[in-house]
């Protein structure tokens, strides 16, 4: 078998690919890639057998049909150091030989079985079926993966939780100190459904899919997923188990309301954290009519920093601490240019969302507050 493709195109698959490939795997056969080539399509699948990403490439040439798997650091290594040229593949599927010839030169190494490498499992006809555009999810994963949880004892937390409604499509991640729910109303379902994505396919699904612009399908159902974008397919294991009702805990009624220049609060959380105890990074928020007071201190170092912004703020005078990694982190993952933080008193959650919220979309994310020593 014969086949010719473009050194560039193969390199970049093969790297988002890797990221798939685990660095000790349960069987030796998951450290390779799987090539097949079908119809002048080359598709290269990586797997860790929880997670299996398939991507195709168009062919320049093909002579012959087959599949074989390549050692993923072999082959990685020999494409990635090479310009942009055509690569020819000769392959030898009996004796499991390959020679790859380049403008100056070739590579020989070996094959292995392709009959040993796990096949992909078909979801079955009755699976739930969300479509949703590329970019929009890549920006709801971004935008949520921060707020997931490590936690051992209760694995639902570690995942993005997908909640599909009649009214809209939410996508939600919370590790109980901080929340993130991005609400889509385009995409809904009379037919309510849910699942929780782990971790590790939402990080592949977000490098992958930021460079995409049509639709993502997803089908689910209790057990796996499968996403299929553009350029390929994802399939994974899904995390299983009741996720708590987030909507219970965002509070419904918070008065004081305060708008803020988004990028002007983060340069002045910065400035003033080193500032503060290592190990509570507690910033205190003094609020009052047309000004923001930040300050930390720690005792320890006698050390301590102020700083005060404008801002508009409609509510009595307040003062309510957060921890400074929380609040820089959920700003940072927020692109609007000014956010209005909804308090009611320093005891309760406050709710961080954007001036403007994009169309068809609602974003929110829920910040809990820390206890301050006055």
């Amino acid at each position: 078998m014969r086949f010719t493709l473009s050194s560039a195109a193969l390199c970049s698959r093969l790297q988002t690919l890797a990221k798939v490939i685990n660095s000790k795997n349960s069987l030796p056969i998951l450290d390779s890639f799987l090539f097949e080539v079908r119809n002048g399509v080359l598709t290269i699948t990586a797997s860790d057998s929880e997670n299996m990403m398939q991507s195709a490439l168009e062919l320049t040439e093909s002579d012959g049909e087959g599949c074989f798997a390549v050692p993923n650091r072999t082959v990685l290594d020999a494409v990635k150091e090479l310009p942009e040229q055509p690569l020819t593949f000769e392959v030898d599927t009996q004796n499991l030989t390959i020679r790859i010839l380049y403008q100056n030169g070739l590579y020989n190494f070996t094959a292995q079985n392709a009959d040993e490498y796990p096949r992909m499992q078909q979801l079955p006809e009755n699976a739930a079926t969300i479509s949703i555009q590329a970019t929009v999810l890549a920006d709801n994963i971004n935008r949520s993966l921060f707020a997931t949880a490590q936690d051992e004892l209760r694995p639902v937390m570690n995942g993005i939780y997908f909640d599909l409604t009649p009214d809209s499509l939410a996508i939600v991640a919370s590790d109980g100190h901080k929340l993130v729910r991005n609400k889509n109303f385009s995409i809904k379902s009379e037919t309510p459904a849910a699942f929780i994505l782990p971790k590790k396919p939402a990080t592949l699904l977000k490098n992958v899919l930021s460079k995409d612009t049509g639709d993502v399908i997803v089908k689910f159902d209790e057990r796996n997923a499968e996403i299929t974008f553009t350029d390929g397919c994802l399939t994974c294991r899904l995390i299983e188990g009741r996720y708590p009702n987030y909507n219970s805990v965002i509070p419904q009624n918070n008065p004081n309301q305060l708008t803020i220049d988004r990028r002007a609060l983060i340069g002045a959380i910065r400035r003033v954290l080193p500032f503060a105890s290592e190990s509570s990074q507690l910033i205190r928020f003094h609020l009052e009519a047309g000004k923001l007071e930040l300050s930390s201190e720690d005792i320890d170092f006698a050390t301590s920093a102020r700083e005060e912004l404008p801002c508009e703020y409609n509510g009595q005078t307040m003062n309510i601490g957060f921890k400074g990694s929380s609040i820089s982190e959920i700003l940072n993952n927020m692109e609007s240019d000014d956010i209005n933080i909804e308090l009611a008193d320093p005891s309760r959650a406050g709710i961080i969302v954007p001036a403007e919220q994009p169309e068809d979309e609602d974003i929110l994310m829920l910040i809990m507050p820390m206890l301050l020593n006055d």
